[in-house]
């Protein structure tokens, strides 16, 4: 891959529990320089990202109910809204991971597609256009039946994306994950591999995968990588 489709791949990752608003500007500035996807980081810093980088090519996505998802349907739906009139462009939104895995998959769906509609109602009053939604499924703690599960079920959520994990988790994204997901996935549904993904090897293994996003907070590292290997 050439570094400006490696770097389009990338959503610049701050979701650190000590960052600060000194971190964003550093964040946002590295993720213009390298004119990567997006950044993701946490609700309280999407007006600061969102200014920043408005004269950019780079989109604000925040997250939503992080890391784990438990958040009641109403509170989940309030937040992406609040997120998109702040200046999100792409909300990431953890599944309610104890309600799938108590098999509770009904409500899994319900809260999935409220939050999407609300998403898309906003995006169009404010003027954003579509805003991009993906869903995080948290694969580490789920088995390959679950996992299919989980992507029909945000199929019919109508999600943009499907995320496979915080990077919270005991593991993040592996390959076999990305391949099961694009093979239980339509087309038009994208995957975004996130979590332990370090090294160009790392993100050239999930893009080759079926991954076209890729969550890490080793952007820079790996662009310069990249450039390197190109002589750049």
């Amino acid at each position: 891959m050439q570094a400006g489709e490696v770097a389009k791949t990338i959503d610049h990752t701050l979701l650190r529990a000590d960052a600060t608003s000194a971190d964003v500007q550093k964040l946002c500035a590295e993720a213009a320089k390298f004119h990567f996807a997006a950044v993701c980081l946490f609700p309280h810093f999407v007006p600061l990202a969102a200014d920043l980088l408005r004269r950019t090519d780079v989109k604000t996505c925040t997250v939503i109910s992080f890391p784990f998802g438990a958040d009641t349907p109403r509170v989940k739906a309030l937040a992406a809204d609040e997120a998109i009139q702040r200046g999100a462009d792409e909300v990431d939104v953890v599944i309610n991971v104890p309600a799938f895995l108590s098999g509770e998959f009904g409500l899994v769906r319900d809260e999935l597609t409220g939050i999407v509609s609300k998403v898309r109602v906003r995006g169009v009053n404010t003027g954003r256009g579509q805003v991009i939604v993906k869903a995080i499924i948290e694969t580490c703690y789920l088995d390959e039946k679950l996992k299919r599960l989980a992507c029909h079920i945000c199929e019919q959520a109508g999600v943009d994306f499907v995320k496979t994990s915080t990077g919270l988790g005991p593991s993040g994204a592996t390959v076999e994950d990305v391949e099961l997901l694009r093979d239980c996935l339509e087309a038009h549904i994208g995957i975004k591999a996130s979590g332990g993904i370090r090294t160009a090897a790392d993100l050239e293994s999930m893009v080759s995968a079926g991954a076209v996003r890729v969550g890490t907070s080793a952007g820079v590292a790996i662009m310069k990588e990249c450039l390197a290997a190109a002589g750049q």
